[in-house]
């Protein structure tokens, strides 16, 4: 009796299309793999034809099908294709997006519109495209990647956190707004994760670092405390197997917390008197 009903769910996750954006590295491709595994048809988006590349063989060595479409999530008719093409969806999970080290005064307009851009836009324009489709078939489930730096604060990377505070204000209201209709909006909030985003802290530093910028010292000193906390650090694979989860679940919750870093810096947020909290993070960046 067990493997049937294991069997007739699979077969009702095979009919059920995820897409999932970002989907060649990271907690991206984790997730189109574990999303894979579990019967669904588990379609990624990436941005050239090498990534889907890496896709395709990320999912050979699992023994599951992943199909890759080319998406810039930027480009909103680029949307609007691959909505039409791959056809009504029952998850979407956005997933896109990257790391920004700057202080406010250093990052510059097209920095800034560019990260707004790929991190709040697209995710709420491919959500409304997906939105029709999934009420018409009585339900789905959106996931947006969000961070514990969208519930957090700290110097340096405020328009990244101001990008994830402004997604995770969209996802409330999305999902009052869509409660009665079947389809579940769902926030996933992890920590550190062993992906590319230290690369990407290091270009951002070397960047600044090259404009002259009077916070160069800072910016190294926060990299080292950032590394310092590498050990508490999950696999891409434990966010992933959340968000499959949250996908399967009838009653998903409205957010995940992932990460003993997350959770130790969230509960840390919540105890600690804001002038105490800016005098500790100023006296650690010497700022």
């Amino acid at each position: 009796m067990g493997n049937e009903s294991t069997d007739s769910n699979r077969n009702d996750r095979a009919d059920k299309t995820v897409l999932t954006t970002g989907a060649n590295s990271g907690i991206g491709l984790a997730t189109v793999l574990e999303v894979a595994k579990r019967g669904y048809r588990s379609v990624g988006t990436v941005r050239s034809e090498d990534k889907a590349d890496v896709v395709a063989k990320a999912a050979a060595d699992a023994g599951v099908s992943v199909e890759t479409v080319l998406l810039d999530v930027t480009d909103a008719q680029g949307c609007e294709r691959v909505v039409r093409e791959v056809g009504t969806l029952y998850g979407l999970v956005n997933n896109a997006g990257y790391g920004q080290v700057g202080a406010v005064e250093d990052v510059d307009d097209d920095e800034a519109h560019h990260l707004m851009e790929t991190m709040v836009f697209a995710p709420m324009r491919l959500a409304r495209l997906a939105l029709p489709g999934m009420r018409a078939h009585g339900g789905g489930r959106i996931v947006n990647v969000s961070s514990i730096a969208g519930r957090t604060t700290a110097p340096f990377a405020g328009w990244y956190q101001a990008a994830k505070h402004a997604l995770e204000a969209l996802s409330d209201a999305l999902r009052i707004e869509e409660a009665g209709s079947g389809v579940k909006v769902v926030l996933v909030e992890p920590g550190g994760f062993k992906t590319g985003i230290w690369e990407e802290f290091e270009r951002d530093i070397a960047k600044r670092a090259s404009s002259g910028s009077r916070f160069t010292d800072a910016y190294h000193r926060s990299l080292r405390g950032q590394r310092l906390l590498e050990r508490m650090m999950g696999n891409p694979e434990q966010c992933a197997r959340v968000i499959a989860a949250a996908i399967d679940s009838r009653s998903p919750r409205a957010r995940y917390l992932i990460g003993m870093d997350a959770q130790a810096m969230n509960l840390a947020d919540s105890l600690t008197p804001t002038f105490v909290k800016d005098r500790v993070i100023r006296l650690g960046l010497g700022i």
